[in-house]
């Protein structure tokens, strides 16, 4: 008898192509199911809550496949993190009923991005950073603002027509400056395709050339995906933070 298990799964996506298997790439999806062939002796296919991309971070995604064995889940992340390399954990794993989805069950994402001040060597597959740039935590905040609530977000982001629905609600926009970056907490149901990015260079574009937050509303509201004045912020800074399902569900 099948059961589905969703797997809690950290990962550094700095030497990967983004989560999603790919023919001549490496990526996350690939490693985790290739662990789990070795696991269960059988091919096994993940469904993940939504997928990130190339150089993009996750401290807390979730996936979920389908077991035919006999293993209880909770020997699981013991077993896939001893085949696994060092850039992916397993922190836990659970049985969820047949009709859960990790990726349509999700009512809820959040991400941080970490804007760095200066370009650091060693930290710069961690944080982004952006060339020539003039923030101040004030003006960003003042910026974000007509961000939070819900709009079509089709000007930041990219176009794509196999998703008609570009409508996003947002939490408003945490930022913070701590000497060494300015840190963005960005909450809400959904996100399109490099929205998260976008929202950030676009917050930090605007700062530089001194808009006023009208601007940012004005941009949302042309629902334009060829905008000029969005730019996405570097790959590298992103982390996927948490992803919350009903409560009926008890997901830990």
């Amino acid at each position: 008898m099948s059961r589905r298990i969703l797997l809690k799964i950290c990962y550094d996506g700095s030497g990967f192509s983004g989560w999603q298997s790919q023919k001549h790439a490496r990526s996350v999806q690939a490693e985790l199911e290739k662990a789990l062939r070795l696991m269960a002796g059988q091919d096994l296919k993940l469904v993940c809550s939504g997928r990130t991309d190339a150089g993009v971070h996750a401290e807390s995604q979730y996936a979920h496949f389908d077991f035919t064995g006999r293993m209880a889940s909770e020997r699981m992340p013991k077993a896939l993190n001893r085949l696994l390399s060092s850039e992916i954990r397993i922190l836990d794993a659970q049985e969820v009923p047949a009709e859960f989805s990790a990726r349509y069950a999700a009512w809820q994402r959040s991400y941080k991005y970490l804007l760095a001040k200066k370009l650091v060597p060693f930290r710069r597959l961690y944080t982004g950073f952006m060339i020539n740039q003039n923030l101040e935590l004030g003006k960003l905040r003042e910026l974000a603002l007509p961000l939070s609530g819900k709009h079509d977000w089709s000007s930041f982001a990219q176009p794509n027509p196999e998703i008609p629905n570009r409508v996003c609600e947002l939490e408003p926009i945490r930022v913070r400056e701590t000497e060494e970056q300015f840190e963005f907490l960005i909450v809400a149901d959904r996100f399109l395709h490099n929205m998260v990015r976008r929202i950030v260079g676009t917050l930090a574009n605007a700062c530089t050339k001194d808009l006023a937050p009208e601007t940012l509303a004005s941009i949302l509201s042309e629902a334009d995906p060829k905008q000029t004045l969005v730019v996405p912020a570097p790959a590298a800074g992103l982390y996927l933070l948490g992803v919350r399902y009903p409560e009926q569900y008890n997901i830990r």
